[in-house]
């Protein structure tokens, strides 16, 4: 699939079917992640990846337990924004089959960079690329996933759970697996609302 294409039609999925993920295919998509860009080649990232179904199950507790009170509701059919209630109903069915995900990757950042006095504050600008990447490379595998940040309410228990270090920061938590729903153009702002020409 053609690099455009893949960012075109990448949109963020959260209706997933159940069968399992190729560890071949699984795999490609990491390496992926990993050739991200990061700060001085600080390559501070590390992926946790959960495929065990006890496992799983026990993560999909944790996130429903903090997520479910916090997502607002979604609106009738016909009233407030058309986009905002579909991303609000995708986000609720993702709630309702987290146990159902074949596989999570929660991408989490180590302060590695600037080399003499690491900082926190730099762990963003090398995982989110390689997050994307991540996304990316699905999406040209005919996988896919979505950005969540589901696992905020429940931190300390998913640290607990998946024995990740008080100095690795959580930043991402993916569900990827195969799409229940098919892929299509993004829905973005035009150019003109967001690009400035030789200055803003």
């Amino acid at each position: 699939m053609d690099a455009l294409e893949a960012i075109r039609t990448c949109r963020a999925m959260r209706h997933l079917r159940q069968d399992p993920i190729p560890e071949e295919t699984l795999r490609r998509v990491l390496e992926a992640a990993t050739c991200a860009p990061s700060p001085g080649n600080s390559q501070g990232w590390d992926f946790v990846v959960v495929r065990d179904p006890a496992r799983r199950g026990r993560l999909a507790a944790l996130l429903r337990e903090g997520v479910q009170p916090l997502l607002p509701p979604v609106a009738p059919v016909g009233e407030g924004d058309p986009s905002r209630r579909r991303m609000l109903a995708s986000a609720h069915h993702l709630l309702d089959h987290l146990e159902g995900v074949p596989v999570w990757v929660l991408v989490c950042g180590r302060p590695v960079y600037p080399a003499g006095k690491p900082s926190p504050d730099w762990i963003g600008s090398a995982v989110y690329p390689a997050a994307q990447n991540l996304l990316l490379a699905a999406r040209a595998l005919g996988l896919g996933a979505t950005f969540t940040t589901y696992h905020m309410p429940r931190e300390a228990e998913v640290r607990a759970l998946l024995g990740i270090p008080e100095e690795a920061r959580i930043v991402v938590t993916i569900p990827l697996g195969w799409p229940d729903r098919p892929f299509g153009p993004v829905r973005r702002r035009p150019l003109s609302d967001v690009v400035h020409w030789e200055g803003w």
